[in-house]
């Protein structure tokens, strides 16, 4: 099938409203532009690369690099379709493709932009979509004590110096390390789980047992309503303060073998 032409004075206009609606930073639209570059704009849907060349081509070191992949992933820019020693093979949307953002809906005008993105939130409050449920004892904590003391996955109880966080998305496909990613598990269920979807693991545990049938949905169900962000941790507004706030991009590690 013949590659659709595609007009790069339009893609850039797209490309500029879709940065100001999802609040790209400077380097996560240097790492953006650059994938689009390699691929749409050369009729290309695909790239393999690694981050040390993406560092190096963008002049930045490989830290940054990292973190505004796994936002940029985060947010549906690209797909993440296979990870080898060899790099990175992702499939690279375009703009008005990013969550189904047509280009006149994708256009904010700049007087209602900064507007828009504050409304419904109080003055110096704190956005916990970006926060870093990882890196304090507390936000930890908060995760293990939404769970009630029980695995996300097998349900067992679990003793309080026994417990595991768990990434549902794994982080070498770009998890993060949000609410909504983020479970309270038994070591077990850490150990077994490792890079497989939630599902796949939970089907797993139900035909060896581990799980009851009566549980096998719930579990499901549960795992989606955790993606959808309806199972937020109890006591945020006392475990996060305006100083703990964490940048757009999240700080944590990005699993890469390079």
């Amino acid at each position: 099938m013949k590659p659709k032409k595609i007009n790069a004075v339009e893609v850039w206009k797209d490309f500029e409203d879709l940065a100001h609606r999802l609040g790209l930073s400077v380097i996560e639209r240097a790492v953006y532009s650059y994938l689009l570059r390699h691929t749409r704009l050369e009729g290309k849907l695909r790239e393999r690369f690694t981050i040390g060349e993406v560092a190096l081509q963008l002049r930045i070191s490989r830290a940054p690099v990292r973190n505004a992949l796994r936002r940029l992933a985060y947010l549906r820019v690209f797909r993440l379709v296979e990870r080898s020693y060899g790099g990175y093979l992702v499939e690279v949307r375009l703009p008005t493709e990013v969550r189904g953002i047509g280009r006149k809906s994708a256009r904010i005008p700049s007087k209602l932009r900064t507007s828009s993105a504050r409304a419904g939130r109080p003055k110096g409050a704190i956005d916990i979509e970006q926060v870093n449920f990882l890196n304090t004892t507390a936000r930890r904590q908060a995760i293990h004590a939404r769970e009630g003391g029980r695995c996300f996955y097998c349900r067992r109880r679990v003793p309080a110096g026994s417990r595991c966080l768990d990434h549902v998305v794994p982080q070498a496909r770009f998890g993060q390390n949000s609410y909504r990613n983020l479970v309270s598990c038994c070591v077990e269920c850490n150990w077994r789980k490792k890079d497989r979807r939630a599902p796949d693991f939970l089907r797993e545990l139900y035909r060896e047992g581990r799980l009851s049938a009566k549980d096998l949905s719930p579990r499901l169900r549960a795992r989606q309503a955790l993606a959808a962000g309806k199972l937020r941790p109890p006591a945020f507004n006392s475990i996060v303060g305006a100083q703990d706030a964490v940048p757009a991009a999240p700080q944590a590690r990005f699993a890469t073998r390079l």
